[in-house]
C-alpha cells in the first residue's frame, strides 16, 4: 500500500510526487471543498447559544466540487497505508486540514508544512510531521464565521437600499478606499503655480528652493498620494510659486546678484555599474527621466555631439551617439582613473569592469560617454547665469489606485491577508463595484451608492482600523491567547447587534431604493427616444444591458454578438401563457398573484404579478411585481 500525501493545489501534485517517488500518492483537495451551511438564523449556518457561550457550526460541502473531491479522497484513504495532511502552512490551510480529517475519517493525522517545494523541504516537512494545529484552526473558524456574519446581516440591508449584491468585513474596506479617492478626484480644485529655475553657462539648471523671505510658496512634499507610482526618476522642480508676480520678482533677485556654489557635497553607495549608454538604451534612460521622445533624444544628443558653447569656448560633450556597441576607449578608461585617483581615490575600483557586446555589435564604435571630465562643482566656486526664467503650472489631482497599489493600502493597513487580497480585489471587480480603465480602478455609480449607505449605516465597517483589529483578533486566537467562541458571541451581542439595529432604524423600516443612477448609453429607447441606462451585469456580453428608466417598463435590450448590435428580446406575451395562480395577493387589489415566465441573463426565471390581465394594464399595477431572492429565500417587492 502507498502512503498518501494530500495537498491543496492540483498544480503541485505532479512536482511533489515527482520528489517523492512511486511509494507515494499525491492527492489534492483543490482548496476549500467545505462551506458553512445556508440554513438557520438569516441563512447563517451556525447558532451562537450564549448561555454556555459555544458556537454549533453546521457544515456541508461545496456544491459540485465538494462531493467528487470527497469521494475520491476517500477511496484513495482506504488503500493507503499512512496519511499525511500537508495544505498550505496559514489558518485557511489548517481549517483545511481539519475538514479533510472529519470528511475522511481520520484519526490523529500527520501534518506536515513546508515553504518551498523542493526535495529538502518537502522531505523534511513529512520527516517532522506534526500534529493538527488547533488554536489555527479556531482562528479559522472564527474568521469563516465573523465573514457570514458580516455579509449575510449587512448585505440585504445592501440590497435594498442602493442596489449592491453584497457587503463583507474585507471587501467593503477596499471599495471605501477606492470611493474615497473618486470622491477627493471629482473635490480636486487645481492650483496654478510657477517653477523658477535658473541655468548656468557651466552646462547645469537649478531651481528655487525658497526663503523664509520669500512667500508664498507651497512645497512638493506637502502632499504624498499612495495610489501614485513611484518614479525615482522624476523631475525635480522648484518649491511652488503660487503667483506670476512673485516669480517674476525672484527672476529679478536671480538676475541682479552672482551665483556662488555654497557647498559641494556627495553620498557613497556601492553600486554595479550599468553598461553604458548605447543609443537604444539612451533613449530608454531619457523618456524615463525626462520624458523624452527618441526624436527629441537624437536631437539634444545630436547638439551635444557637435558641440555647445562653455566659457572655455565651443566643445563636443558626448561621443557619436548612434551606436549599438559598450566598449570604451583604452585612454578614456585610464583618464577615468587617473580622475578619480585625484578626487575619489577611495572609489578607484581594482579592475575595469567590461560588458558583454552584442553578437552584431559595430566594435569599432565606442559607447555614448562624456568627452570630459572637467561639468564638477566645488565649494566656493562662482558660476556664469546664462538664463533665469519660470514655467507656469497646474497641481494636479491625486490619482486613482491601480490593482498593485490598492494591495499595497490593504496590505500596509492590515486589510486583510497576502492569501487574500487577489480575492478582494476580483470581488470588487465581480460585484461591478469597480471597473477597470486602463491599468486604474474606476468606482461605478453602483460602487459609490453602496459605499455611500455603508457609510451612513456602518461606519466602522469601512475604517481599516476596524477591521485590521479584526485582524489581529484573529491572530491572537491563532496562537490561543483568545477562545474565539466566546469572543464572537460577546461581540455579536455587545456590538454588531446594536449596531445593525441602529443601521435600520436610521434608514427607516421601508428601506426604500436610493435614487442611484445608472451610466446613460447613447441608445435611444424606441419608445419614448430617452436614452437607454446602462444596467451592470457579469452574466451578459459587453458587461451591461441595456433598460429604459423613463417609464416603458421592462424595455430591455441586449447586446447581440452574432449580429454586432443591441437588439430587444423575443419574449412571449403574458396574455398568452397560462400562468400558475398562487397564494399570495396583490397588495394592490387583493387577487391572487400568479407566476409568469421571464427570460434575464440567459436563464428561465419565474416573477410574481396580478392575475387579472386587465389590472395589469392600469398604472397602479404596473409596477407590482415580485422576484424570488435566493439570498433572502423569499419573493422581493420591485415597486
Amino acid at each position: 500500500m502507498k502512503k498518501l500525501l494530500l495537498v491543496e493545489s492540483p498544480s503541485k501534485c505532479k512536482t511533489i510526487q515527482a520528489i517523492l517517488g512511486s511509494e507515494w500518492q499525491v492527492e489534492a483537495s483543490f482548496g476549500h471543498f467545505t462551506e458553512l451551511a445556508k440554513d438557520g438564523e438569516d441563512s447563517l449556518g451556525f447558532t451562537m447559544h450564549k448561555d454556555t457561550n459555544k458556537i454549533e457550526c453546521r457544515y456541508q460541502l461545496t456544491e459540485g466540487k465538494g462531493q467528487q473531491v470527497v469521494s475520491k479522497l476517500r477511496a484513495a484513504v482506504k488503500n493507503a497505508s499512512e496519511v499525511v495532511l500537508a495544505t498550505d502552512g496559514d489558518r485557511e490551510g489548517e481549517g483545511i486540514a481539519w475538514h479533510l480529517q472529519q470528511q475522511l475519517h481520520l484519526r490523529n493525522p500527520k501534518r506536515a508544512v513546508y515553504n518551498q517545494i523542493t526535495p529538502t523541504a518537502v522531505k523534511a516537512a513529512i520527516a517532522n510531521a506534526h500534529q493538527l494545529d488547533l488554536n489555527l484552526i479556531s482562528a479559522q473558524r472564527a474568521r469563516q464565521c465573523l465573514d457570514r456574519l458580516i455579509g449575510f446581516k449587512v448585505s440585504p440591508l445592501v440590497r435594498r437600499t442602493s442596489g449592491g449584491s453584497s457587503a463583507g468585513r474585507v471587501q467593503s474596506v477596499a471599495l471605501h478606499i477606492v470611493c474615497q479617492r473618486e470622491r477627493e478626484i471629482n473635490t480636486f480644485v487645481p492650483i496654478t503655480y510657477w517653477s523658477v529655475w535658473t541655468e548656468y553657462a557651466e552646462g547645469f539648471t537649478a531651481f528655487y528652493a525658497g526663503s523664509s523671505e520669500i512667500e508664498p510658496v507651497l512645497d512638493d512634499n506637502d502632499v504624498t498620494d499612495d495610489a501614485a507610482e513611484v518614479n525615482t526618476e522624476s523631475t525635480v522642480e522648484s518649491k511652488r510659486v503660487l503667483s506670476e508676480a512673485e516669480a517674476t520678482r525672484i527672476i529679478q533677485v536671480a538676475r541682479n546678484h552672482p551665483h556662488v556654489v555654497r557647498e559641494a557635497s556627495g553620498v557613497t553607495a556601492q553600486k554595479s555599474p550599468l553598461p553604458p549608454f548605447i543609443t537604444s538604451s539612451l533613449q530608454q534612460a531619457a523618456s524615463v527621466r525626462l520624458g523624452l521622445s527618441p526624436e527629441e533624444t537624437m536631437k539634444v544628443a545630436q547638439e551635444l555631439f557637435e558641440g555647445v558653447d562653455l566659457p572655455q569656448g565651443r566643445k563636443g560633450l558626448i561621443t557619436y551617439h548612434r551606436t549599438d556597441s559598450t566598449s570604451l576607449a583604452p585612454e578614456f578608461c585610464a583618464e577615468v582613473k587617473e580622475w578619480l585617483s585625484k578626487h575619489d581615490p577611495d572609489n578607484v575600483p581594482k579592475k575595469t569592469t567590461r560588458h558583454r557586446e552584442q553578437a552584431n555589435a559595430q566594435s569599432a564604435h565606442e559607447a555614448i560617454r562624456p568627452t570630459y571630465l572637467s561639468p564638477a562643482l566645488t565649494g566656493g566656486q562662482t558660476l556664469a547665469l546664462a538664463n533665469a526664467g519660470f514655467t507656469q503650472k497646474q497641481t494636479q489631482p491625486p490619482a486613482r489606485y491601480s490593482e498593485a497599489k490598492l494591495v499595497q493600502v490593504l496590505e500596509r493597513q492590515g486589510v486583510g491577508r497576502p492569501s487574500t487580497f487577489a480575492a478582494i480585489v476580483k470581488t470588487l471587480k465581480d460585484r461591478t463595484y469597480v471597473l477597470l480603465k486602463g491599468k486604474v480602478l474606476e468606482p461605478s455609480a453602483l460602487g459609490m451608492s453602496t459605499d455611500d449607505v455603508l457609510h451612513k449605516t456602518f461606519p466602522d465597517l469601512l475604517r481599516a482600523d476596524f477591521t485590521a483589529g479584526m485582524e489581529t483578533t484573529l491572530d491572537e486566537i491563532s496562537v490561543g491567547k483568545l477562545e474565539w467562541q466566546s469572543y464572537l458571541i460577546g461581540w455579536h451581542q455587545s456590538y454588531f447587534q446594536p449596531m445593525l439595529a441602529r443601521a435600520y432604524i436610521n434608514l427607516g423600516a421601508d428601506l426604500q431604493p436610493s435614487n442611484r443612477k445608472n451610466e446613460l448609453s447613447d441608445v435611444a429607447c424606441p419608445a419614448c427616444n430617452h436614452p437607454l441606462s446602462k444596467i451592470p451585469s457579469k452574466k451578459v456580453s459587453g458587461g451591461h444591458f441595456l433598460k429604459c428608466e423613463h417609464g416603458c417598463e421592462n424595455l430591455v435590450m441586449f447586446w447581440s454578438d452574432r449580429r454586432n448590435q443591441w437588439e430587444i428580446p423575443q419574449a412571449k406575451s403574458e396574455n398568452a401563457v397560462t400562468a400558475e395562480v398562487t397564494s399570495f395577493a396583490c397588495p394592490v387589489c387583493g387577487k391572487p398573484l400568479a407566476k409568469f415566465p421571464y427570460h434575464k441573463d440567459g436563464v428561465d426565471k419565474l416573477m410574481l404579478k396580478c392575475a387579472d390581465a386587465q389590472a395589469r394594464q392600469r398604472k397602479n399595477h404596473a409596477d407590482v411585481v415580485f422576484f424570488w431572492s435566493s439570498q433572502e429565500r423569499w419573493w422581493s417587492k420591485k415597486w
